[in-house]
């Protein structure tokens, strides 16, 4: 399934086409691959998203219903840079 289709089902990011901005400009990873908003989601591949000075590492599966298979995400890293003072 593609990638910016998988964010948006999972309900990872709300729009699909915040999702294929975001891959266009090289802040998603599948793998540690930067990858295109094309390119296809694997059950069990990790994502990275690079999100301002928020990181974010998901890892993806699927779930069969009925004839479609559906997307779901378990957060492996939720990190912010926090700026010293």
């Amino acid at each position: 399934m593609r990638l910016d289709l998988v964010l948006k089902q999972a309900a990872v990011i709300k729009r699909r086409t915040v999702a294929k901005t975001l891959a266009e400009n090289g802040h998603i990873e599948i793998n540690g691959k930067v990858s295109k908003p094309s390119s296809d989601v694997k059950d069990g591949d990790i994502l990275t998203l690079h999100l301002g000075k928020r990181l974010l590492e998901v890892r993806i599966t699927y779930t069969q219903r009925g004839s479609r298979q559906i997307p779901q995400y378990e957060i492996l890293t939720n990190t912010t840079d926090e700026i010293e003072s």
